[in-house]
């Protein structure tokens, strides 16, 4: 391979910075380290037993073949019931199915977006975001949040501003990562005008709409006028704790289907097939694990922001998901990545660096881990002086 051969839109993107301190986390426990991985966001419960023993039954039944590019009939209705729920219009023309939600977000960005075309994202922003549009050649236009404790509808004046006749998409993340906020019906409402007014898509990631806490996530594709632009992803990795399964799916209109289906069918192929028939059950049957689950996470985040209270560091509340913004080091001026560098290798807790996300001088922790290992990673930062 001679040198300089490399694409050049690969390196216009990094390494993922959240799997980045997760590796770091590993090496450090192989060398006999106690660390305390508050890094990624992956729920620590299994997946439901029922779920397990659909995927047995399938494979027993012989669904081991390539499935339908764009899914099995059966996963399609089952999603078809659970967005009609959501107020979304959407039907199995509509849908595409993924391995994961990642790859849903990754084919609409690709089918969507050409060279220079804006993308607009609301910061902090999921770390991935920035290095699809990237990969597509976009720019990228960005409104900070951090001043709005997370919120969008506050935020919607700046917004206004950020957004014009010449955006091509904006991606909405409710509930957030990192964030863990749920934006306000009112929010949306507003993007949903937006939106109108400029003839610009939306893309509505929606991974973690099953885990809110006493309040309800709004979809965005049920908005009047919002249907024809809007591509809602959402996928099985986190209300199902189904991470390495890898499924996913995205609903948009038919003529988006039709080409993202080149790409999907180009590339991936399909999901798994007998994954695909785990993922009926888990819509249709597991309501009282979710529950449980997020039951779980509540009690971990009230904890969470009491112990943090307790020791004077204040933080925006979560509705939603399993993450916390957490303040690193003194304003305007805290280094996260030096804060979040030392914190891993002082006090052995693996967070991750809030400029990785847009959101410079924070750090975001996760709090998908048991109650004790929390305490555990509050204990050891304000023992190590990182609170």
């Amino acid at each position: 391979m001679k040198h300089g051969e490399f694409a050049a839109r690969v390196g216009r993107v990094e390494p993922s910075a959240t799997l980045a301190i997760s590796n770091l986390a590993s090496e450090l426990e192989a060398q006999g380290e106690d660390v305390v991985d508050l890094s990624v966001g992956e729920p620590d419960f299994p997946t439901p037993e029922n779920v397990i023993d659909a995927a047995e039954k399938a494979m027993e039944a012989g669904h081991t073949g390539y499935a339908p590019s764009n899914g099995v009939p059966e996963l399609k209705e089952a999603i078809v019931e659970k967005l009609t729920a959501d107020g979304v219009d959407c039907g199995p023309e509509n849908l595409i199915v993924t391995p994961g939600a990642k790859q849903a977000l990754y084919e609409t960005v690709q089918t969507l977006i050409e060279a220079d075309e804006e993308v607009v994202l609301l910061d902090p922003a999921w770390v991935s975001y920035e290095a699809m549009v990237k990969l597509a050649g976009g720019s990228l236009n960005r409104v900070d949040l951090a001043p709005y404790d997370f919120q969008l509808e506050p935020a919607l004046d700046d917004l206004a501003e950020a957004v014009s006749d010449e955006t091509k998409l904006l991606i909405v993340n409710s509930p957030s990562n990192p964030t863990g906020a749920v934006y306000s019906e009112a929010a949306m409402e507003g993007v949903r005008d937006l939106a109108i007014e400029h003839d610009f898509v939306v893309i509505s990631d929606e991974i973690y709409d099953e885990i809110t806490y006493g309040t309800e996530q709004t979809s965005l594709a049920s908005l009047d006028g919002m249907g024809d632009r809007t591509v809602t992803i959402n996928g099985f990795s986190k209300a199902y704790s189904m991470t390495g399964w890898r499924l996913g799916y995205l609903c948009a209109p038919e003529e988006l289907v039709s080409q993202a289906g080149k790409l999907h069918s180009h590339s991936v192929s399909c999901a798994v097939n007998f994954v695909q028939r785990a993922g009926v059950e888990a819509l249709r049957n597991t309501d009282t694990a979710v529950n449980q689950m997020v039951e779980a996470f509540r009690e971990r985040r009230d904890m969470l922001v009491d112990r943090l209270d307790e020791r004077g560091v204040d933080v925006a509340v979560p509705d939603g998901a399993f993450y916390v913004m957490l303040p690193a080091g003194e304003a305007p001026d805290a280094d996260d990545q030096a804060w979040c560098e030392g914190a891993i290798q002082d006090a052995k807790v693996a967070t991750v660096p809030g400029s990785a996300f847009g959101a410079p001088g924070y750090a975001r922790i996760s709090y998908a881990a048991s109650t004790e290992r929390l305490e555990e990673a509050i204990d050891r930062l304000a023992e190590h002086g990182y609170l």
